[in-house]
């Protein structure tokens, strides 16, 4: 897998494991730039920050583009709200990897926040079966979007950018 499909496929697992629906919802984050800072352990996927610009429509629409591709995907898509935050359990399977993953979402929403996931994967190219994974992302807001970008802009290592808004681009780059 080239390194651009796999910083994707991340950013997918990640909003499948907060974005979907289920018992509860996520709060909507605080318009503006988030920072994000995606750290994984026992995968290949090196660490990054990126930067997301939202607002209330763009996270409205990565949820409602989400749900229906969890819907396709995962077997199970839970969400509960607990006395510390959220927790999300999903079942999921892409491209031959079934994957069972849970994640502990602490923060507030609007200043920071971050999501723990531990998952397991099976199944895939040679090396995968059995990998466990704990990637923790940290959030934090630094205000407003910067002059050049529009919300759902996301911008990656290396520069590269795209909008969560051409979520059928990112289906496209993954592999089947």
């Amino acid at each position: 897998m080239t390194r651009k499909p796999a910083l994707l496929g991340s950013m997918l697992c990640l909003a499948l494991s907060a974005g979907g629906a289920g018992a509860d919802e996520l709060p909507l984050r605080k318009a503006g730039l988030w920072e994000m800072k995606l750290v994984t352990s026992g995968s290949p996927v090196p660490e990054m920050t990126m930067q997301h610009c939202t607002d209330e429509t763009v996270d409205k629409e990565m949820s409602n583009n989400v749900s229906p591709m969890a819907k396709q995907i995962c077997a199970k898509q839970e969400i509960k709200k607990t006395a510390t935050g959220y927790v999300s359990d999903s079942e999921c399977s892409v491209a031959g990897v079934s994957t069972t993953s849970h994640a502990e979402i602490t923060g507030d929403f609007n200043s920071a926040y971050t999501v723990k996931t531990t998952s397991t994967a099976k199944g895939g190219v040679a090396g995968t079966a059995g990998r466990d994974s704990t990637t923790t992302l940290q959030a934090k807001w630094l205000g407003a979007c910067k002059p050049d970008q529009k919300p759902g802009d996301i911008v990656m290592p290396g520069g590269f950018k795209m909008n969560t808004r051409d979520m059928d681009k990112l289906k496209a780059l993954l592999p089947k």
